[in-house]
């Protein structure tokens, strides 16, 4: 369904609520009721300014009809590939781009990191325009992404990743406060892979849920943690070149 049509079927809803009949917004609109009925029955061609008109005479906020419907549009489960570049192509919208979608606040973004406002707003702005958040007044924003949401395996970001931060992160010793690295290689049935898999996403969001949770201690009481969660069938080098081969 397209935002006009999603649009016109709000109105439809609150035309309804407010028991008004097509003949009776026909006379608020000085339209005649079969026009009225012919534009409702071709909701995806009504244009903006007649559904703006329709909400004066519901005075309805045009604003918040909107936001209604992207309130109800689906949310992603991944970026498209010009999403992903246009993101990384960005350093400041880079970092601006994981905020939210750790959904730190807008102030807090700016006295974490070095961004004047100017600067926050305009890739706020460009997020909203990727279709990666809604932004609203105050630069008060609402992610457009789900629960789910992963970037893409082999897209700009994830590259990003293995080339300027895998090697950093790794490089700790992971031996300071509530910190651990644990390597596990071992064989187990085919069946039970997706089991193993399910239940670490599950933990990598029991840890995004704890974190939005714990948005309201002040900053003092909070410190930066990062999951690296990661399954696939593989053998390190070290092994795999002293497997003994058929034959050998």
């Amino acid at each position: 369904m397209s935002t006009t049509a999603d649009l016109v079927a709000l109105l439809k809803g609150e035309l309804k609520a407010a028991g008004l009949t097509y003949a009776a917004l026909a006379a608020r609109l000085g339209m005649a009721e079969s026009s009225v009925k012919r534009m409702f029955s071709k909701s995806g061609d009504m244009p903006l300014s007649r559904i703006d008109e329709i909400c004066r005479a519901l005075t309805l906020d045009f604003a918040d009809l909107a936001r209604r419907v992207a309130d109800t549009q689906p949310l992603l489960l991944e970026l498209t590939l010009a999403q992903e570049k246009a993101v990384v192509a960005d350093r400041q919208l880079l970092v601006v781009a994981i905020c939210a979608l750790s959904q730190l606040p807008a102030e807090e973004i700016c006295t974490t990191y070095r961004l004047s406002d100017a600067e926050l707003v305009r890739c706020l702005t460009q997020l909203d325009r990727l279709g990666i958040i809604d932004l609203r007044p105050g630069n008060r924003y609402r992610l457009k992404v789900a629960k789910g949401f992963r970037w893409r395996p082999q897209g700009p970001v994830m590259e990003f990743f293995r080339r300027e931060v895998l090697d950093d992160y790794f490089a700790g010793g992971f031996d300071g406060e509530s910190e651990m690295l644990m390597v596990v290689h071992g064989e187990i049935g085919r069946g039970l892979a997706n089991s193993f898999r399910e239940r670490l996403a599950r933990i990598g969001q029991d840890f995004s849920n704890q974190h939005l949770a714990d948005q309201k201690l002040p900053p003092e009481q909070r410190r930066p943690y990062t999951i690296v969660i990661g399954m696939r069938s593989w053998l390190m080098a070290a092994l795999a070149e002293m497997q003994r081969r058929d034959g050998g």
